[in-house]
């Protein structure tokens, strides 16, 4: 049965659980930065829906793999509370994911972007 009050509660702890991650991770708020800096530049290029589509979707990539990986940390943190070698790898690898689906993201920016830019500066 539908609950407005369990509605509600959830999404205060959802709000809680991305107020924390903004305070605590350096890497969130470097990326949301980003990824409103995408967005104002979209709508000053006036970019078609598709591109805004493709752009919004990658920054909501980016971002949720970075909430992941900082559900990922503390896990591991939780788990292993002493640096063992397996909590570095996983680490690490988690690490890798979110630098790998960013620099998909710079790439997916500059080719949707990059056009505009070189329209403005030509004429």
């Amino acid at each position: 049965m539908f609950s407005l009050s369990r509605l509600i509660k959830s999404f205060h702890y959802a709000g809680r659980g991305l107020l924390r991650v903004f305070c605590e991770e350096q890497s969130f708020r470097v990326q949301l930065v980003a990824g409103f800096v995408v967005l104002i530049l979209a709508l000053i290029f006036k970019i078609k829906v598709w591109e805004a589509v493709a752009l919004l979707l990658v920054i909501m990539i980016v971002l949720v793999l970075e909430l992941i990986n900082s559900v990922f940390e503390r896990v591991v943190d939780v788990l292993k509370p002493r640096m063992h070698p397996y909590v570095e790898t996983v680490k690490d690898i988690m690490a890798a994911v979110v630098l790998l689906s960013s620099l998909g993201a710079i790439l997916i920016g500059i080719l949707i972007l990059g056009p505009y830019f070189v329209a403005v500066f030509k004429g």
